[in-house]
């Protein structure tokens, strides 16, 4: 039986061990760091790399399950590094994330892939797109975040939002002694209290939507795992968002399709809008009574399903695995 009494048959308890493996995997770069990475949805399917949020992890991934199982989409999730169980990387930049993703599609075999990045997910996807090129050529950015290294580009933005990318831009040391001490020992001790933050101003859509059981499980590991081993990856991940990211929009020649709900309040949609003028190959959809929780999941369908679509297209998808790089399972 579980915790709550109900009896647990043989195949669930299977399937609840496989996917909490799955969860747990990590691998060896060739620098010699540690990249943790999680595994949803079909693992015979196309493969998709998720960037997760601010502050996220790889769990934040879960949240495409069901659907990357139904559309035959496998979902590889890491986490950046200092978070979760990936090894901090001083003075990481964003362009130093497609090498990562580049090793890790090698060590797993995995020739082309598609990209999808969530919120604060969208720049490294972009980065993805940008230096990977015809190996990445499906790409999807939800509720994305843009460009925010002038004084202008957070105006809209929430107080937290905002206040974390000027910390990032004008007091970096700040940044590091704030989501490195307090904020990563309040959020390891009371989780919780993230849910506190997100309904204090959220428009309705994201309240319904974070008021669901399953999200809000899964919203809670993403967090508690992004601060496992501290704030460092989160502090530089706003030091990174405002600064310049060391290439153009306009140099990314795939189609990216993007998602921007019109009630956002964490990253406005002046965002989404400015990334699509940008992108030379851009079809966008604005829904007018999604936010920023809700639209990844009730977008999650056509998401997949463009992505899954286009990386069909491209052939071949797989490689042989790269030797040298052992794989190990994850602690955190």
């Amino acid at each position: 039986m579980n915790e709550s009494g109900t009896p647990v048959t043989v195949a669930a308890e299977h399937q609840r061990l496989e996917q909490q493996r799955l969860e747990h995997e990590c691998l060896r770069l060739p620098d010699g760091r540690q990249l943790s990475y999680a595994q949803y949805g079909d693992p015979a399917g196309v493969p998709v790399f998720y960037c997760h949020g601010f502050p996220g992890s790889r769990m934040e991934a879960r949240q495409t399950d069901r659907w990357a199982r139904e559309l035959g989409v496998r979902i590889i999730a890491f986490d950046r590094p200092g978070y979760g169980g990936s090894d901090y990387q001083p003075g990481r930049r964003l362009l130093d994330w497609p090498g990562d993703i580049a090793a890790g599609a090698d060590a797993l075999g995995i020739d082309r892939f598609g990209v999808l990045g969530i919120s604060g997910g969208a720049p490294y996807a972009l980065a993805i797109a940008s230096a990977l090129g015809n190996r990445c050529p499906a790409v999807a950015i939800v509720c994305g975040l843009g460009t925010a290294e002038r004084h202008g580009d957070t105006v809209g933005m929430n107080g937290v939002s905002r206040g974390g990318i000027l910390l990032g831009r004008y007091a970096p040391s700040i940044v590091h002694a704030v989501y490195g001490g307090i904020i990563s020992r309040y959020v390891q001790r009371k989780p919780e209290a993230i849910f506190d933050l997100l309904n204090a101003k959220s428009p309705q859509a994201d309240r319904i939507a974070i008021a669901e059981p399953g999200l809000r499980s899964t919203i809670l590991d993403s967090v508690r795992t992004a601060f496992a081993q501290g704030g460092r990856g989160a502090a530089r991940d706003l030091i990174i968002y405002a600064r310049p990211w060391g290439f153009e929009l306009e140099s990314i020649r795939q189609r990216v399709w993007l998602w921007h709900g019109q009630q956002d309040g964490t990253v406005p949609i002046a965002f989404g809008q400015a990334m699509a003028r940008r992108l030379p190959d851009c079809i966008a959809e604005f829904p007018e009574h999604e936010a920023h929780f809700s639209l990844p999941v009730n977008s999650a369908d056509a998401v997949l399903t463009r992505l899954r679509d286009a990386l069909i297209a491209q052939t071949p998808l797989t490689a042989p695995a790269a030797p040298a790089l052992p794989v190990s399972p994850g602690t955190s």
